[in-house]
Order: structure tokens, then C-alpha cells, then sequence
């Protein structure tokens, strides 16, 4: 199977679990980056007035991919809004995709992050694979959203995330 992987990363942990994927996959690696540095406050505006911030990226081949495999944060329920423009790049050739996380994980599941996949690409993906910091950190006490915005992953952290995605994506592609 043929993969493109296409991340976007704010603390780093997102672009440690896309590089470990890239890796196994032999896959092209494409870095989203943003224009601007990110703020709390941006971030929370760009979620809540539904904006696009501007940003680099650059992919033609997406056609040429067996899968796409988005790697990146959830914010809000949602895919972090960096991906905004560049789904509405891909949306007329994109074919069969996944997105993976790795998220804080302290406020629950991302239960909204199916349905905004699905309305922001005009179609569903394959597969969503939501992984989460508490599940790394010890249960007591309760990890909160600080301790897991704080949390940088391990080389082995890194390790046993993969190997989680390989074994959902797995059954998928064979």
C-alpha cells in the first residue's frame, strides 16, 4: 500500500508519531507549517469564527496514494484548524484517508471529530484513530489538561502509538 502522510504539529507530539508512521510506511512526508506563530487566543478565535489560517503546504500527488494518513491535534472536537486549508486543497482528488491524534485526552473522547472530517474532505474517512495522553500517564491522580499539554512523548511513547495505528490500519489494507 502506497501512503502520504500529512501533518500538522503545535507541541511536537503529533509530528513524533507522524514521523515514526513516515518510517514504517516508507511514506512521503509532508509538513503542514503555519504563516503565523499560534496563540491560545488565536486558536480559540480560529475555532470559534470558523477561520482558516494561512499556512504552507504543498501536495500534488495526492492521487498517486493508495492512502492518505492526516496526522495531527484535535482542538475543540475538531481537527486542528491548520488542516482547514489544506482539505479544501485536496477535496476534489482525495481518495481513501485516515486521521490520526494524539491529544490531550483529559476532557474525554473527540466525538465531533468523525463528522467534521467528514463535512470539511466531503466524504468519510476510512478510519479515525484517536489516541490520548492520559492513556501514558498514570491514572492517580487524574491527569488534568495541564499535566497532559505539558506532556512531551518518549521514543517509547512514540514506539507503542505506532504500533497501535499499524494494528487499527492494519485490517483496513491488509
Amino acid at each position: 500500500m502506497k501512503v502520504g502522510i500529512i501533518s500538522y504539529s503545535l507541541t511536537g507530539n503529533n509530528e513524533t508519531l507522524a514521523n515514526g508512521l513516515a518510517s514504517i510506511y516508507k511514506a512521503e512526508h509532508i509538513r503542514i507549517s503555519e504563516i503565523k506563530w499560534r496563540s491560545m487566543g488565536k486558536t480559540v478565535a480560529d475555532l470559534l469564527f470558523n477561520r482558516v489560517p494561512p499556512i504552507h503546504f504543498h501536495f500534488t500527488e495526492v492521487a498517486a496514494y493508495d492512502l492518505i494518513l492526516f496526522v495531527g491535534p484535535v482542538w475543540g472536537g475538531k481537527a486542528a484548524t491548520p488542516f482547514r486549508a489544506c482539505f479544501k486543497q485536496l477535496i476534489p482528488r482525495i481518495g481513501n484517508y485516515a486521521f490520526v491524534s494524539i491529544s490531550g485526552g483529559a476532557l474525554g473522547l473527540n466525538a465531533k471529530l468523525q463528522d467534521d472530517l467528514e463535512k470539511r474532505l466531503k466524504k468519510p474517512p476510512v478510519a479515525v484513530i484517536d489516541l490520548h495522553i492520559t492513556e501514558l500517564l498514570p491514572e492517580n491522580p487524574k491527569p488534568r489538561a495541564a499535566d497532559t499539554s505539558a506532556y512531551r512523548i518518549t521514543k517509547d511513547d512514540a514506539r507503542k502509538l505506532t504500533d497501535t495505528v499499524m494494528t487499527k490500519l492494519r485490517p483496513l489494507f491488509g
